[in-house]
């Protein structure tokens, strides 16, 4: 394939990629301490072909610090960039705070190294909820009975954080209202601007950036309510990577500074993290009884 840029499953074909469909465990294979070709994983929360479009220069930026090639990768959804980690399919990825640490339940072989950070210089962001601008919700409270649109179930802001704020109201999924699955968190943005849903959750981060770029009509919309800060998005590499390679891409994730390649990542930066710093997600699993084990 001469293309640079990989699209697991899906989302390929939104891309024009052509590609064979092949499950990701039939292709496990150990991890290559020193690839030639390093494969860098980038969340498929928005429409494929945007993120390939977008990440050219970011990948040409990491060729020339690292001294290899790099591909970017993009799978069809959380749960196929988890497997791919998993069966080392994939080096270094930008892991949503939750699914990394789905990921890191079913395979500790990798370690998260850099968080992003927010213009002010903080690892934390917030999720919000969203409903029509001229809706007659005014409160949390009164999602009892209604479609409420999610992300991808391995979604931080736009799946668990969202939906502990409702069970904090009192509100529990699939008995008090109807959870719709949308996956990406613009097409949750859309659903609520198109009224398909009355109410949809996703990163603010991302919130702001559909309506700045005019992909959303702001005044068509506000925001309902806001979730307590949640560690931000996570770089994560294999473990059994090189010991200086893994220097390397620890340094040149650090040391980002260029805004046009920060964009990527929706961060104004990356500062160090541990796998400690998302325990915080692990008590909020366990709030909402989920079975990391058992989540797809």
């Amino acid at each position: 394939m001469n293309r640079r840029f990989f699209l697991y499953g899906a989302a390929a074909y939104a891309a024009g990629a052509s590609l064979s469909l092949i499950s990701l465990p039939a292709l496990a294979q150990s991890v290559d301490a020193n690839p030639k070709t390093l494969r860098l994983a980038l969340l498929p929360d928005e429409n494929a072909s945007t993120i390939v479009q977008n990440a050219r220069p970011l990948e040409l930026h990491l060729e020339k610090i690292l001294g290899r090639e790099v591909s970017v990768v993009v799978t069809t959804d959380y749960s196929s960039m988890i497997e791919a980690m998993r069966f080392g399919r994939i080096d270094v990825a930008y892991f949503g705070p939750f699914s990394y640490v789905l990921a890191r339940s079913r395979a500790p072989n990798i370690e998260p190294f850099a968080v992003g950070l927010d213009g002010r210089g903080s690892p934390t962001y917030t999720s919000v909820f969203i409903t029509l601008a001229d809706s007659p919700i005014k409160d949390l409270s009164q999602a009892k009975g209604l479609n409420v649109g999610y992300g991808d179930p391995a979604s931080t802001s736009s799946h668990l954080a969202p939906r502990a704020l409702l069970q904090e109201k009192g509100l529990v999924g699939e008995k008090d209202y109807k959870v719709i699955h949308l996956g990406t968190h613009d097409a949750v943005a859309r659903a609520v601007e198109t009224g398909k849903v009355p109410l949809g959750a996703l990163s603010r981060p991302i919130y702001e950036s559909l309506v700045k770029s005019g992909k959303l009509d702001g005044a068509k919309l506000r925001i309902l309510a806001e979730s307590r800060p949640i560690p931000n998005y996570p770089m994560v590499m294999q473990t059994g990577l090189n010991a200086s390679l893994k220097e390397q891409i620890r340094k040149a994730f650090l040391e980002l500074k260029d805004p046009t390649l920060l964009k990527n990542f929706r961060a104004s930066g990356f500062g160090a993290t541990d796998d400690k710093a998302y325990d915080v997600l692990r008590d909020t699993a366990k709030i909402l009884n989920l079975d990391l084990s058992k989540q797809q």
